[in-house]
């Protein structure tokens, strides 16, 4: 009980978080708010359909995949099944934070009498091969993108941060504020230093554990590249799916693939802080775009665009799969009574 109230009090803050967000980049251009009602309507809404499409592939892929995890442990699913549970999941996860997870494996569980705690652990799999391709991608863009990424930092980063230390070594009532709250943080760190190493080694622990038994099943796999390509082919299309979104906009259309992959990159934070991405991703990537020279109204309806078209699409494919489900199972005699 203590556990889900954690998990709303966390979902009602984050949710808060993407509200305001959404309030603020929203008051930033509110008066040119006709400009970019024109610029959403001059889109070349072929591309996002598009988009669509290669964003519905990622999903279908995520649960051909799938399969690839449960057959070594003794299961499987239909596909139909599994890309119906993975929509659900999407959907749910706009609800609480995890639930996603929770509602994809009790389906499966249902309908393909997979067990919870063997669906849930192939799912958390997965999150570690995400986690791992997702690293991948950052060194890939961090090659590709060195000269922008450094110049980011700076800006930023290393800029503010120095001139805010400059400001305050400047003036003795900050800088003696300062040290107190730097001499606080030491005494906390030395009182506490042993509670503290015992618990950040337990989670690394547990961390690593978990990586490690994740990565052991894929050696049980009698298809290893299949798997490896599949999952390739998910992040492929979670960069195409934004990278095709350049040329709905005439502001965009020149932007190049490298840009396209530091999107991704932040991006995909971006959606991990709020439910859906709300409010942070199109912030992030809307500042991003400022960076890259595009001008402002189309910084801010770019991200909402494909914010938006995300949205509709696993809120419409994630309430049919809840309505067809159940009707493509029902002459099935493995379904178990709720």
């Amino acid at each position: 009980m203590q556990k889900n109230t954690k998990s709303i009090v966390q979902f009602i803050i984050l949710l808060g978080l993407g509200v305001l967000l959404v309030w603020l980049s929203f008051r930033a251009v509110w008066t040119e708010k006709q400009k970019i009602l024109d610029s959403f309507k001059n889109a070349n809404y072929l591309w996002v359909g598009v988009s669509m499409l290669i964003s519905f592939l990622s999903h279908f892929l995520r649960a051909y995949r799938w399969n690839y995890l449960l057959r070594p442990l003794g299961y499987k699913t239909t596909l139909t099944n599994a890309t119906g549970a993975v929509l659900i999941g999407y959907f749910a996860n706009y609800g609480l934070p995890r639930m996603g997870e929770i509602t994809r494996c009790t389906l499966v569980k249902k309908y393909d009498n997979v067990p919870f705690e063997v669906a849930l652990g192939t799912v958390i799999t997965e999150r570690i091969i995400d986690m791992l391709l997702l690293i991948f991608i950052f060194f890939l863009t961090l090659l590709a993108q060195f000269s922008q990424l450094k110049d980011l930092t700076l800006k930023y980063i290393y800029n503010p941060m120095t001139q805010k230390l400059g400001g305050i070594s400047g003036n003795p009532v900050k800088l003696t504020v300062f040290l107190v709250i730097g001499c606080g943080v030491v005494t906390v760190f030395l009182v506490f230093r042993k509670k503290m190493t015992s618990l950040l080694r337990g989670k690394f622990g547990n961390i690593l554990l978990g990586f490690a038994k994740g990565l052991s099943s894929i050696k049980d796999m009698e298809n290893k590249f299949q798997f490896i390509g599949l999952s390739l082919g998910i992040w492929a299309c979670y960069f195409y799916g934004l990278y095709v979104c350049f040329f709905a906009f005439e502001a965009t259309e020149h932007l190049s693939q490298g840009i396209a992959l530091v999107l991704l990159l932040f991006g995909t934070f971006g959606v991990i802080f709020t439910p859906g991405g709300l409010g942070v991703y199109p912030a992030i990537v809307g500042g991003l775009l400022l960076y890259y020279g595009i001008e402002q109204i189309t910084a801010f309806a770019f991200p909402w665009m494909i914010w938006t078209s995300q949205f509709i699409l696993i809120i419409v494919l994630g309430l049919l799969s809840l309505i067809l489900l159940p009707i493509i199972n029902k002459s099935q005699t493995n379904v178990i009574s709720s």
